[in-house]
């Protein structure tokens, strides 16, 4: 174009180094922005984000069954006997104890309670255990009780969000997708990470179990003991396997266009429960069928295929294992005892002591319990002052105590035979070996392989783990 032409278009005229003036952005911004799109559009999505992954080191525990007693047992009457609780029932707590302390519902000066059950000891480690538990007290030497644990919260939402996920506020991943996005799963047709319930009273519900910030693929998918074992997986009437099989290829290529085009890991999530919900259509009905179980292990749990009950649970945990899956969450509710701590205590020992026993000794005599940790515990303990409100119809129960509780790991790598730390004379405060929840969680990753420091996600800008910036190994409970 002639220099004394008029431009016929406003563009006609603009040299590169004039647009990258007036833009704004300059060259090395555009050529960073290029780059990280490239980096992006190359980024390999994984075929199978749960496909098994390399532990940090070498593992103990390949699977855990965690056994959550929601609702908070009373340790002061199944694991943590206090003589001097009883010389002292019915009296006020020392002023000087409770300073300072904060409760759900009683007033920090309230009388003291005994237990109403004996304890004795088990096994050739001595365990004390109370009368309540027959069936544990006979796999005493199994087990590796703390009863020094204590907590940050004490309501129960917020506290069972903090056993389970390291913070008492919802959206952060639970213990167990941690796990799976860290060791991916040993299983092809079933989840890697499964949720059984049974009882009630499950204050924090499904956030317990959620995946947070983390993938979805992490997310732990429960399953029901009778029935269909998830709703929605078996086809509707009509649809027949190879149309069953047809409609999810199409859909899949059309998520895979999708993957193709954005590079979103969440549609490869997409994609991979599409063919996890096919794969369960056939595996996850014959993983829930007890009745292929012999009678004398369903005598062994107090199982009952007709029932649905925590004792299928952990029947149906033990079957999980040997198919491979990762981590088995069993919770079990209404152990919120306010009122009648002995009477609610009775009937919560009666659905739960045998089938914990059981588990321990089935997975044993099957060779399963040396790469299997089994946990057991609730989000806090009781008081060992007595909750009596005549306002609410309450009387002699416990109100919740963070400041100490007893919980007990087996099998998976675990120093077995031994009781670690102690409560004070009136199993008030922590007085020998603290433990906290994240040194539970810690020990927990550890025993699976897993740095707890080094297990992290990027999310917002800053790397998050499931022990926030807290928690040390307890290398006591380490065999």
């Amino acid at each position: 174009m002639d220099r004394n032409e008029k431009p016929t278009s406003p563009l006609q005229g603009t040299t590169r180094r004039h647009f990258f003036k007036e833009c704004g952005v300059g060259v090395g911004k555009i050529a960073l922005a290029s780059l990280l799109c490239n980096r992006a559009a190359n980024a390999a999505v994984p075929s199978n984000p749960l496909a098994p992954r390399a532990s940090h080191f070498e593992a103990k525990a390949k699977h855990v069954i965690y056994l959550f007693m929601a609702g908070a047992p009373s340790q002061l009457d199944l694991f943590d006997n206090k003589p001097v609780l009883t010389k002292f029932d019915g009296q006020p707590i020392p002023a000087e104890i409770v300073k300072d302390q904060r409760y759900a519902f009683i007033q920090p000066d309230a009388n003291l309670m005994s237990s109403r059950f004996k304890f004795a000891r088990h096994g050739q480690s001595g365990a004390e255990l109370s009368e309540l538990m027959p069936h544990l007290s006979g796999v005493a030497d199994e087990l590796a009780i703390v009863r020094s644990v204590h907590t940050d919260q004490f309501n129960h939402a917020p506290a069972q969000l903090f056993i389970n996920t390291g913070s008492p506020l919802q959206g952060r991943p639970c213990i167990g997708s941690w796990a799976t996005y860290g060791l991916g799963s040993l299983a092809d047709d079933l989840p890697g990470f499964v949720v059984l319930n049974s009882g009630a009273g499950l204050s924090a519900g499904a956030h317990n179990w959620g995946c947070g910030f983390l993938p979805t693929e992490y997310q732990g998918v429960p399953f029901r003991s009778q029935g269909s074992p998830i709703l929605n997986v078996n086809s509707p009437a009509g649809i027949d396997p190879t149309l069953q099989r047809n409609n999810i290829d199409l859909i899949n290529r059309l998520n895979q266009h999708r993957l193709d085009t954005f590079h979103d890991p969440e549609i490869s999530a997409r994609i991979n429960a599409y063919e996890m919900a096919y794969k369960m259509q056939s595996s996850a009905p014959d993983l829930i069928d007890l009745g292929q179980e012999s009678q004398e292990t369903l005598d062994l749990y107090g199982a009952d295929p007709a029932k649905p009950s925590f004792a299928n649970n952990c029947l149906l945990a033990r079957r999980m294992v040997e198919r491979g899956v990762r981590f088995i969450n069993c919770y079990h509710g209404s152990w919120d005892h306010h009122s009648d701590v002995a009477g609610g205590l009775k009937a919560k020992c009666k659905e739960t002591d045998q089938a914990c026993a059981a588990l321990i000794t089935d997975l044993k005599r099957r060779g399963l319990l040396d790469d299997t940790l089994v946990v057991w515990g609730g989000e806090f303990g009781r008081t060992p002052m007595v909750e009596s409100i005549a306002a609410l119809g309450r009387s002699m129960g416990r109100d919740h105590h963070p400041q100490a509780f007893t919980m007990w790991l087996a099998g998976g790598g675990v120093k077995a035979g031994q009781t670690l730390g102690a409560t004070d004379e009136l199993g008030f405060h922590v007085a020998e070996r603290p433990v906290h929840v994240h040194d539970m969680q810690a020990t927990i990753l550890h025993l699976m392989g897993m740095d707890h420091e080094r297990l992290t996600f990027n999310y917002k800008g800053r790397d998050f783990r499931l022990t926030d910036v807290f928690g040390e190994v307890v290398e006591e409970l380490i065999a």
